[in-house]
């Protein structure tokens, strides 16, 4: 069987549905390219939806652009700070129905109630989401990142013991020097410190791969022609994607023994729009 899966990381599904800025409608055409795309299973990190989840004009929405698609989704809740975070999943109706469970996986306080990770049982295999924690600037909250990172990697090798697992989203670490446009200056900035990249490598060394870099090897700046490497481009700097000064912190993890069906893995063209890129993975089982 062949599958196509899809993940971003949207900052605010909640404004590309409702929104009316410019930034909102550069949004909501990627949802649209994305729905064109007809993955089989489209993960989405970082919603912004309201405690409650999505209110009736975002169903209306996703109902119009993703049809013959179920969705599940989480949002953050008290003691978490409300419409914040967040993760929500579609996925085809023509897939085996899977079991969906929200997990808690023991993460400082109040992360677990931050709606970080959704995960999708089908007969073959896993499907999970995650929305890591950002260590943040001044690096507050590096330590309590790194028991997160303790935590995710523990449940992702339970899941991996009964099924393989594919494990995507915003991991908010580039793992090695070459999956950011400029490590000398940022080994002190979250997500490229010495912790979190211990912490990832961690977790591929539990038995998982990589999957960019398991097709593309240790290309820098370019996988092809023009197209980035990169997943993530800072709307602080409004040049970040012209220049290709971005940074890989986005992935698809795959299990160890299944990695060999992977036929390709990339991030997807957003167009104009800053901040995270679409990847995709495609995979033969």
């Amino acid at each position: 069987m062949k599958y196509k899966f899809i993940s971003w990381n949207i900052d605010s599904l909640n404004a590309a549905l409702t929104g009316t800025s410019e930034r909102a409608a550069l949004s909501l055409a990627v949802v649209k390219q994305l729905a064109a795309a007809q993955p089989d299973v489209l993960a989405i990190q970082e919603t912004k939806l309201p405690a409650t989840g999505p209110k009736k004009p975002h169903l209306e929405a996703l109902e119009e652009i993703f049809k013959g698609y179920k969705l599940v989704w989480r949002s953050s809740v008290e003691p978490a700070r409300k419409g914040y975070s967040g993760t929500l999943v579609l996925y085809k109706e023509t897939l085996p129905e899977p079991t969906i469970t929200f997990p808690e996986i023991g993460a400082p306080e109040p992360m677990d109630a931050e709606g970080r990770i959704i995960t999708l049982e089908f007969p073959a295999f896993f499907v999970t989401t995650v929305y890591t924690p950002n260590a943040q600037e001044g690096l507050t909250r590096l330590d309590l990142r790194g028991i997160w990172d303790d935590k995710y990697r523990e449940y992702l090798a339970s899941l991996d013991v009964q099924k393989p697992v594919f494990a995507c989203g915003d991991f908010n670490a580039a793992y090695t020097e070459i999956d950011l446009a400029n490590p000398r200056g940022n080994h002190n900035s979250a997500g490229f410190t010495d912790q979190e990249r211990e912490k990832f490598g961690q977790l591929l060394e539990a038995g998982f791969t990589d999957t960019f870099r398991y097709i593309h090897g240790n290309v820098e700046h370019f996988f092809t022609e023009g197209r980035s490497i990169y997943t993530w481009f800072a709307q602080r700097a409004k040049t970040s994607k012209l220049n290709n000064s971005g940074w890989r912190i986005d992935y698809w993890l795959v299990s160890n023994r299944i990695a060999e069906g992977v036929r390709s893995s990339e991030p997807l063209d957003s167009g104009e729009r800053l901040d995270h890129v679409p990847i995709l993975l495609e995979v033969e089982l």
